[in-house]
């Protein structure tokens, strides 16, 4: 069956790099960059909408729901990228917020013939996952037609659960079938249909809003620090002698002295340092107050 992409901006031929070719490297290099600088203000033009998404998704999480990323190719591989580093960062569960792929694991490093293609993979990988009306679905596609995404959009609407999707093409299949549609319009891309370039790096810039935004909605960041980091290894392990500095304006021992005592939780040391409390009364505020350090501040019961 021929497809027509003859419709979509992703897959239209760039006037601005139609002789690249000929170029010397930095020239070549420079189309590149012009072309690059367009994508922020593309993602701009939407905040309001990815406001809108970032809202739902903690609303989601505080009501025991997750976020889940479904996506073929490029698009399904920066789902997965996003999803993975939230643990580390904030300390999240592992299934808080989870990548889906066309093809699975194997497609993570190449391509699986015809995943893409397959409406009922995209509703069978979600029915694998438990996936229920509490959650968020967020469809990636940079054309807004992949018939991968399109089943998991629709088996997550069959079920009552909030969808959005993540395009580069206006008045997709994906947008028209989504609650809430985010598309970056960036333009041809420099390499006629090579999607993994500027509407990749759209993506990429919308996905870190909405988790990074949901995490600070849901209390994992105090001013701008990661509050919630683990500490898995040597550099994270003074990232949060570092946060705990930052935050409390403690000197190195006291906060190396603090964390020690309450099994390395930036969040209960901080507290500890700014309230002059120990580890267990600093962790029932905590708990009382959802995790959110400036609310339980002001707690004064003792």
């Amino acid at each position: 069956m021929k497809i027509d992409l003859t419709t979509l901006v992703t897959e239209s031929r760039n006037k601005d790099s139609e002789n690249i070719d000929m170029l010397s490297t930095v020239e070549m290099l420079k189309v590149i960059n012009q072309e690059d600088k367009k994508v922020a203000l593309a993602v701009e033009a939407i905040i309001p909408e990815i406001a809108k998404v970032v809202d739902l998704i903690a609303n989601a999480f505080q009501s025991g729901g997750r976020l889940i990323y479904t996506g073929a190719g490029t698009s399904g591989r920066l789902g997965i990228l996003d999803a993975s580093e939230c643990p580390p960062t904030y300390g999240s569960n592992p299934d808080l917020v989870i990548g889906l792929i066309a093809g699975g694991h194997t497609a993570i490093l190449k391509a699986v013939e015809n995943a893409e293609d397959n409406v009922e993979l995209g509703a069978s990988d979600l029915e694998r996952i438990g996936f229920n009306e509490k959650d968020v679905l967020v469809g990636i596609a940079a054309s807004g037609r992949t018939p991968y995404v399109l089943g998991a959009m629709n088996y997550a609407k069959s079920i009552g659960a909030t969808v959005a999707t993540l395009s580069c093409n206006a008045n997709s299949p994906m947008t028209q079938l989504a609650d809430i549609s985010l598309t970056p319009v960036v333009g041809p891309e420099v390499v006629t249909g090579s999607s993994r370039m500027k509407a990749g790096t759209a993506q990429k810039l919308v996905l870190n809003m909405l988790t990074t935004g949901a995490m600070i909605r849901t209390g994992k960041v105090f001013g701008n620090l990661m509050v919630d980091v683990e500490a898995t290894n040597a550099k994270l392990i003074q990232r949060q002698h570092n946060i705990v500095v930052e935050a409390t304006g403690c000197s190195e021992s006291q906060a190396a002295e603090a964390l020690a005592q309450c099994n390395n939780h930036c969040k209960t040391a901080i507290l500890m340092i700014l309230l002059d409390i120990d580890a267990e009364l600093a962790t029932a505020k905590l708990g009382k107050h959802h995790g959110f350090i400036r609310h339980a501040l002001l707690d004064q019961e003792q």
